[in-house]
Order: C-alpha cells, then sequence, then structure tokens
C-alpha cells in the first residue's frame, strides 16, 4: 500500500508543489486547506481536499483519524508585515494552529511531521552568511518568533508523543503560482509588474539581500524529508536544515534579473524601508545535502523563466 500524507495548506503556492512531488513519487496524498489564500483549481484530480481551518476541530479530527504516516504542515501566515501589524493573530495561526494539528497527529500515530519553518527570518540578523542550522536565533517579527516557536512545539511534542519532527528552514521560495499580491512573493511580484510594464518598488536602499530557492527544488525536499533517516541527538538544530541555495542577492540583483528575463527595463521607484525586515540572507545547506541527500537543482534564470512562463499562461 502506498505510504499516505496530510498536506495542510496543499492547495497553496508551496503546498500543491509539494502535492504533486508526493504523488509523483508514489504517496497518497490527502490536501487540506481553508482556501484563504490556496485555490481549489491548484490541488491535482484525483486528491481529497478538505476545506478547514488548522485552528477548527475539523482539521484535528482529519489528522487524528486519517490514518496518515506523515503530517506535512505548510498552512500559515506568511506576510511579515500582517505579523508587525497583527502579532496575536499571526501567533494564533501559526503556533495554535500547528498545535492543534500536532495534537491531532499525535492522536492519529502520524510516525513524522515536516514543518515548513523559515530560515529567513528565525534566524534575524545573522553573523555568518551563509548561514548554518546551528547559528544563534534572533528573529526581527512576529512571524519569525511564530515559526521558532513552532520549531520548539515540534520537537517538544514529538519527544511526549513518540512522532519524529523535521523542520524544513526555507530561503526566499520563488516559482509558478506564486501570488504576486502577496508580500512574501517579491520575485512574483517584479516579474508580473514588468510583464504589465508596471514600475517596480524597491524599499529602503534596494541592497538587502535575499537567498532565492525554486519552488520544485523546495517541494523534492520535503519528499526526501518525509523518508530520511534522520539524526538521533536532542538538541535542537539536530533535525532542522536550511532548504536554499547560499547564494546573496540583493533586491536591486532581482529587479536586473527580472528584467533580462522578461526582456523590459525595470522602472524602479524607490521607498522608505519596512519595519522588521533583515538586512542579509543566505543560508548554508551542507546539512541538508549530507543528510537528506538533497542539493538545489533548479538555477536562479531558470526559475524566473519558469515563473514568467506560468504569468503568460495562467497566472
Amino acid at each position: 500500500m502506498a505510504r499516505r500524507v496530510l498536506v495542510t495548506g496543499g492547495a497553496g503556492f508551496i503546498g500543491s508543489h509539494i502535492v504533486e512531488a508526493y504523488l509523483a513519487a508514489g504517496w497518497d496524498v490527502t490536501a487540506l486547506d481553508d482556501l484563504s489564500r490556496g485555490k481549489a483549481s491548484q490541488v491535482p484530480a484525483g486528491v481529497p481536499l478538505i476545506v478547514a481551518d488548522i485552528r477548527s476541530d475539523l482539521a484535528r479530527s482529519t489528522a487524528a483519524t486519517g490514518g496518515f504516516e506523515v503530517l506535512n504542515h505548510h498552512a500559515a501566515q506568511i506576510d511579515v508585515r500582517y505579523s508587525v501589524e497583527h502579532p496575536s493573530a499571526d501567533a494564533d495561526i501559526n503556533i495554535a494552529g500547528f498545535v492543534n494539528m500536532l495534537e491531532g497527529a499525535a492522536s492519529g500515530g502520524v510516525r513524522r511531521v515536516v514543518f515548513a519553518s523559515s530560515g529567513g527570518v528565525v534566524y534575524g540578523n545573522p553573523d555568518v552568511i551563509p548561514t548554518p542550522e546551528t547559528a544563534p536565533k534572533g528573529p526581527v517579527s512576529p512571524y519569525g518568533v511564530s515559526k521558532l516557536a513552532g520549531e520548539h512545539y515540534l520537537r517538544a511534542l514529538g519527544a511526549l508523543h513518540a512522532f519524529e519532527g523535521v523542520a524544513l528552514r526555507y530561503a526566499n521560495v520563488c516559482g509558478p503560482r506564486q501570488d504576486p499580491k502577496s508580500e512574501a512573493g517579491v520575485v512574483s511580484i517584479f516579474v508580473s509588474r514588468l510583464l504589465a510594464g508596471q514600475p517596480l518598488s524597491i524599499f529602503g536602499d534596494g541592497k538587502q539581500t535575499r537567498d532565492y530557492v525554486s519552488v520544485k527544488d523546495v517541494a523534492r525536499a520535503n519528499v526526501l524529508a518525509s523518508g530520511a533517516v534522520l539524526p538521533t541527538d536532542d538538541d535542537h538544530d539536530a533535525r532542522a536544515f536550511n532548504i536554499a541555495t547560499g547564494v546573496e542577492r540583493t533586491v536591486l540583483d532581482l529587479a536586473e534579473a527580472a528584467g533580462r528575463v522578461t526582456g523590459r527595463k525595470p522602472e524602479l521607484r524607490m521607498e522608505a524601508a519596512r519595519p522588521g525586515e533583515i538586512l542579509r540572507s543566505a543560508l548554508d545547506v551542507k546539512k541538508a545535502a549530507d543528510v537528506l541527500g538533497w542539493r538545489p537543482e533548479v538555477t536562479f534564470d531558470a526559475g524566473l523563466a519558469m515563473l514568467m512562463d506560468w504569468f503568460r499562461t495562467e497566472g
């Protein structure tokens, strides 16, 4: 029988690609999404979609009664600015909602939980670039705090209820289906605006850096993390893995690259810096290579081209 996995946020940008990757690997997949950001049309045909908020009794009971081997948790509030303005709402979804799903997983005998964390925020403004998993944690936004708290709940409840937890700390994920209206999707915003002949807003001086990883590579990492032999150490970072490229690119670099791929010269509009935004980010991926057997495969320009093609056909 195929291994069973429940993917929360499975109708969303990253989650729908993860659902596809599990299917391609032969898994029996169920998606759960409240459709606040996700779209039912993004869930592959034949995959059951449970429409539920992760804070609900229905979501918890789905995890508890579905006979799942793996819970893959990607449902979240993902907007840093929203978390700064509404920290209690961010915590309600990203902490209370996640704990609700972990309670269901524990009741249902789930053996492994794969959690979407964020290497772009849990380290804050790190001293070492590319940043390893063992670096000090210093999130500067409520969103970063909620992701780090989720990692601690994952480890603590896993130890109490005998399931294995894996935290995947993503860099900035980009690719097809990324919402150009989302604050978290700067790559999608830039490509969509250039294709529409609109100017690009640059917050601050544009020299802040990010590490951009393809959603296709991220999806592959999730499947690998679901079956890999994990370290047995009890240290917080033992089962956390950076999923990134290790390459820094400034926002100005991104604007130039988006212009190159779309064939449009960017018109830049400089605006005030945003509160809670980190200055530099690139993640060391050696551990993911050594333990999960994962390395990024999609080049930056190839990822931009895939996103551009998607906008032109379906975006």
